[in-house]
């Protein structure tokens, strides 16, 4: 994977598997149905969903409690 080529997958939580600390550094920018958003846990585009936090709840292990929503999803490094 080069350094511009974004993963199909990419998630905030360090516990998961799709976790890149590198690219979050950098800033990664999401579009979803043609709304861009600042509140994406993860993504997938190939099955096109993002998983947002609902408000400032959070589960038993302290992470955020997320909603999965269908569409399509572009993606894109900020810097």
């Amino acid at each position: 994977m080069s350094a511009d080529t974004l993963p199909d997958r990419l998630s905030v939580n360090p516990e998961s598997p799709f976790f890149n600390s590198e690219l979050l550094e950098r800033g990664i920018g999401v579009r979803f149905k043609g709304v861009e958003k600042t509140n994406v846990e993860e993504y997938c585009i190939s099955e096109g969903w993002i998983r947002v936090a609902v408000g400032k709840t959070v589960d038993r292990h302290g992470n955020p409690l997320t909603m999965k929503l269908q569409g399509p999803v572009e993606v894109w490094i900020k810097d």
